[in-house]
């Protein structure tokens, strides 16, 4: 049974030792969750996965493949959706 949830936002994911990982938050460094995984295997898995699934390496994700996109067919795949010129869609910008 689930005995909470955290909201990932703003956090840091760290290899502590083989089988613990930890999440922290850049914004208050005093909290900090630590987890134990069953095998060194399986906690590589869940670091890899939430280093995926963070708001900024989508982003960057998309601004890579947008520029792969835009080689390769001269078009920017974003313009047809209106969103093309948004900051947050500049490899420049930071989250806002």
């Amino acid at each position: 049974q689930p005995i909470g949830a955290l909201l990932l936002e703003h956090c840091k994911i760290t290899k502590e030792e083989e089988n613990v990982f930890s999440i922290s938050f850049i914004e208050e460094p005093e909290r900090k969750y630590c987890f134990e995984c069953a095998t060194e295997e399986q906690c590589q898995e869940w670091v890899e996965a939430l280093r995926r699934a963070s708001y900024e390496f989508l982003r960057r994700s998309l601004i890579f493949y947008r520029n792969e996109i835009q080689k390769m067919t001269g078009k920017d795949p974003l313009e047809q959706y209106g969103i093309s010129e948004e900051a947050r869609f500049q490899l420049g910008a930071h989250r806002q």
